[in-house]
């Protein structure tokens, strides 16, 4: 069979504008706890799109590590290409792809750090070796080969044998505040249900909640 032929049906659910919480965070919730209970090993991977500051783009997966009402938070080494990027762009859009609930999840928003006490907080949450991984590799940046890494392994084990290792100073998080959301329930025939939340704009009305729309297929 050639790749032009793979094709799936989807007909598992549906999803109507009258059916949504008017909070699309709640809805997040409410998703990602539904998937949560299909037991995919990464449950939390989301793939993170950034484009430099003269719109060439860039895209991977990373870990969602936070999400409230301020925003999605994940964590990383700021002079990776991602950490560059954000810091000469700050706008993003995640891609949440649930495919066992023929699901999916996009969100756009601004970037910002977080603050180095949320940062701390987090990375002593993190396991030992993963805390030595950080001191131990200058992300995205060409290398000679593995030995480059053990070796900067070996000689932060070394630093940091009598204590704990600390946060370094190129290490945290960032966190995306949406602006929008659409919420995409895989139906039959390819008429796809998707739902968009749009963020008031700042010369509409104050307090205003979000506007829900259909987007066409």
């Amino acid at each position: 069979m050639s790749i032009a032929d793979l094709r799936r049906e989807y007909a598992r659910a549906r999803l109507d504008e009258r059916d949504v919480s008017h909070d699309p965070l709640v809805e997040f919730a409410r998703w990602f706890a539904e998937y949560r209970e299909v037991s995919p090993p990464e449950p939390n991977a989301m793939i993170l799109a950034t484009a430099t500051a003269d719109g060439v783009p860039s895209v991977r997966t990373v870990l969602l590590k936070i999400f409230d009402a301020e925003g999605f938070v994940f964590f990383t080494d700021y002079r990776s290409r991602k950490g560059q990027e954000l810091e000469a762009n700050p706008r993003a859009a995640l891609l949440f792809y649930w495919g066992e609930l023929e699901r999916q999840v996009r969100i756009t928003g601004s970037v910002s750090r977080t603050s180095a006490e949320e940062s701390e907080q987090y990375f002593r949450r993190r396991p030992v070796g993963s805390r030595l991984g950080a001191w131990s590799s200058h992300q995205s940046q060409l290398i000679a080969g593995r030995g480059v890494l053990e070796k900067a392994l070996a000689e932060a084990e070394a630093t940091f044998a009598d204590g704990e290792p600390p946060l370094p100073p190129y290490w945290g998080g960032f966190r995306v505040a949406p602006d929008t959301y659409e919420f995409w329930q895989g139906r039959p025939n390819r008429l796809h249900d998707r739902i968009v939340y749009l963020k008031p704009g700042a010369d509409e009305q104050p307090g205003r909640e979000w506007r829900i729309a259909r987007l066409s297929p």
